[in-house]
């Protein structure tokens, strides 16, 4: 298997065909792919069982949507992951090697790669399923998920204070000063960036995750703020635009709502089929792993 990495149709064993079919907001993969891994001889099967395998796809909060999108050439590896990584005591949900949830992630993001998706785009995923895999796995957990919250906190505070600096409102960031204001953004966006590193070494080998994270959150605070507002927004409208239909600005909610007779006969209800294909990529040197930027 030297060499030999990426998805591949488990059917076929050319490219990878892509079935899903909808359930509501869920999905089911009814067409089995696998992935071969640099690290193991054997490759991974998704899902083990098809007919009871569902998905949410990328479980992106909507408020980011618009930066990590729920579809895109990251899916594959998101419904490998998906496959990769159970509850504790369930049956695996794949065929291959027995793998950790913390080596699911990095599984998760070499996949990625290989799919050609882009670099900040997948350790922004990566990042997520760390945190996951931190806030569920990790023994102490009550002290991994207060210092989740705190590091959060200290930095959404410290981004808003150093807005208020920035308008003259509250001078209190000693960064932050009385200078002008070219100097005091310059300040502000060095401050955003080495305040949540320094906060990430408490965070030991998940630094990593941690300084992604709150680089993030500091970088697209205001971002953030103004597209929970909009979408605020956008709900209140729908809501009264689309309440003399019965509709809600919840499409699941709709979905459930369908009446019966609506569908075709020996379907199952509110379902889609959707296919994609993606390409397989060349064999490479087995040396070639994911490299931090960090």
């Amino acid at each position: 298997m030297a060499g030999r990495v990426g998805f591949f149709d488990v059917e076929t064993g050319g490219e990878m065909v892509l079935v899903l079919r909808r359930y509501g907001n869920e999905f089911q993969v009814i067409r089995r792919f696998g992935y071969r891994d640099r690290k193991y001889d054997e490759p991974f099967v998704v899902p083990a069982d098809p007919e009871t395998f569902l998905t949410d796809l990328a479980s992106i909060p909507s408020v980011f949507a618009w930066l990590v999108p729920g579809l895109g050439s990251h899916l594959p590896a998101v419904l490998l992951h998906d496959g990769l990584v159970v509850a504790r005591g369930e049956p695996p949900t794949h065929l291959g090697p027995p793998v950790t949830r913390a080596e699911a992630d990095r599984i998760l993001r070499d996949a990625m790669k290989e799919l050609g998706t882009p670099v900040i785009r997948r350790w922004l995923i990566w990042t997520g399923a760390e945190l996951g895999t931190v806030w569920v796995t990790r023994r102490h957990r009550w002290w991994w998920r207060i210092l989740a919250v705190l590091t959060l906190t200290a930095v959404v505070a410290l981004g808003s204070l150093a807005t208020l600096d920035l308008f003259d409102v509250w001078n209190v960031l000693p960064w932050m000063g009385n200078r002008p204001w070219w100097e005091e953004l310059l300040f502000g966006a060095v401050a955003a960036v080495a305040a949540p590193l320094v906060l990430s070494a408490l965070w030991g080998r998940f630094w990593r995750a941690a300084a992604i994270t709150g680089i993030g959150m500091a970088v697209l605070l205001h971002v953030t703020v103004a597209v929970i507002l909009l979408s605020g927004v956008y709900w209140v409208l729908e809501k009264l635009v689309s309440w003399p239909e019965g509709l809600s600005p919840n499409v699941a909610k709709n979905l459930a709502n369908v009446p019966d007779g609506t569908h075709d006969v020996g379907e199952p209800l509110n379902t889609t089929d959707i296919a994609l294909t993606f390409p397989t990529r060349r064999e490479r040197p087995a040396e070639s792993t994911e490299s931090s930027p960090f």
